[in-house]
C-alpha cells in the first residue's frame, strides 16, 4: 500500500485562498509603496538632496525603504495627508459656495431691497415692518 501525503496546498480550494492572499499582499505593497514616493515629493520640508536620498532608498531596497521611512517619518506623513484632506475639503467648499450663487446677501442690502419695495407699492407698511424685524433679527423672526 502506498501512502499519499497530501499538503494543503494540494487542494484546490486553498491554492485559490492562497493565490487571493498573495496577490492581495502584493497590491497593499504597491499601495504603500506609491504612497510612499508621492508623500516624498510632497513633503514641503525636505530638500532636494533629502528627496533624493529617500527616493534612491526607497528604489534600491524597496522593502527596507518603506519600513525605515515609516519608522522614521510616519507620523509626519499622517498629518501632511490630513492637511491635504483639508484643503481640498475647503477648496471643495469654496468652489460650491461660488457655484451656488455666493453668499447670502448682507442685512443692509435686504433692508434696501424692501424700503424700495414698499415705495413701489409692493407690500404694506405692516409688510415692511414685520420682513425689517426678520432681516434685523437674522433670520430668526417670529410669528
Amino acid at each position: 500500500m502506498s501512502s499519499h501525503t497530501y499538503l494543503a496546498y494540494d487542494y484546490p480550494l486553498l491554492s485559490a485562498f492562497w493565490t487571493v492572499l498573495w496577490i492581495g499582499l502584493w497590491v497593499l505593497w504597491f499601495f504603500l509603496l506609491f504612497r510612499v514616493v508621492f508623500d516624498i515629493f510632497r513633503d514641503d520640508d525636505l530638500g532636494g538632496w533629502g528627496k533624493a536620498g529617500w527616493l534612491a532608498v526607497v528604489v534600491v531596497l524597496p522593502f527596507l525603504g518603506v519600513l525605515v521611512y515609516l519608522i522614521a517619518r510616519g507620523k509626519a506623513m499622517g498629518r501632511r495627508e490630513v492637511a491635504y484632506a483639508q484643503a481640498r475639503q475647503k477648496e471643495f467648499h469654496t468652489y460650491v459656495r461660488e457655484t451656488a450663487g455666493g453668499a447670502r446677501p448682507s442685512s443692509a442690502d435686504e433692508l434696501a431691497k424692501l424700503s424700495r419695495m414698499r415705495e413701489h407699492g409692493d407690500i404694506t407698511e405692516e409688510e415692511f415692518v414685520r420682513a425689517k424685524e426678520v432681516v434685523l433679527s437674522g433670520g430668526r423672526g417670529g410669528s
